[in-house]
């Protein structure tokens, strides 16, 4: 658990970072073509989580533009989008990649980022000091291509961001913001395979 500086988010694993409302939480593609999944919970009530759903309808877009902010599912702002330098191709519309997903590709035991989440969280200490996750939340997906069609359906496209592109977040309130460099390997969404993903508390 860190709540200042970096922390490297190695291929395929998850992070958790502490940060405190007003600094800024930076997700960064080290290599390029990286997608992560980004949740993040309320610091004071580890119950209350970043919604994809409830910003969606706060919005009313697929994701926020810079200077919009996401909220929980309490309505609540927790994080506001303040810089991207990448192509700026984001989803919040994909669930978790999770046992079951992989289970159902062949692979039973593969990484996930559900199981990420679980990692990560257990590694800020005793249960009673951190989120508990009763159910994987629809995270944010920083760097994936889900482009939605006219007749809308989905096409899962290779992430198109660049080494060193970055997204911002200011934290609205105290919260614990956790990355997943996801492990999807089984198609093109991070090009040739996972590579790492860093977290930069400002």
């Amino acid at each position: 658990m860190v709540t200042m500086g970096r922390t490297m988010v190695p291929a395929g694993e998850g992070r958790a970072v502490r940060v405190g409302a007003g600094r800024r939480v930076r997700v960064v593609d080290v290599e390029g073509g990286q997608v992560g999944d980004l949740f993040a919970f309320s610091a004071l009530d580890p119950h209350e989580h970043l919604s994809a759903a409830h910003t969606r309808s706060v919005t009313s877009r697929l994701f926020p533009l810079v200077g919009e902010a996401f909220v929980t599912d309490r309505r609540r702002p927790i994080l506001a989008l303040v810089d991207d330098t990448s192509p700026g191709s984001h989803d919040m519309l994909i669930a978790a990649c999770d046992p079951a997903r992989y289970e159902a590709l062949g692979v039973p035991g593969h990484a996930s980022c559900a199981r990420n989440l679980e990692s990560a969280l257990a590694g800020l200490g005793p249960a009673a000091a951190r989120p508990a996750v009763a159910a994987t939340p629809q995270p944010v997906n920083v760097f994936m291509r889900i482009p939605v069609e006219e007749d809308g359906r989905l096409r899962w496209m290779a992430a198109e961001s660049r080494a060193g592109d970055a997204v911002t977040f200011e934290a609205l309130m105290d919260c614990v913001v956790v990355v997943s460099a996801c492990p999807q390997d089984l198609n093109g969404i991070n090009g040739d395979g996972p590579t790492p993903l860093a977290i930069d508390v400002l």
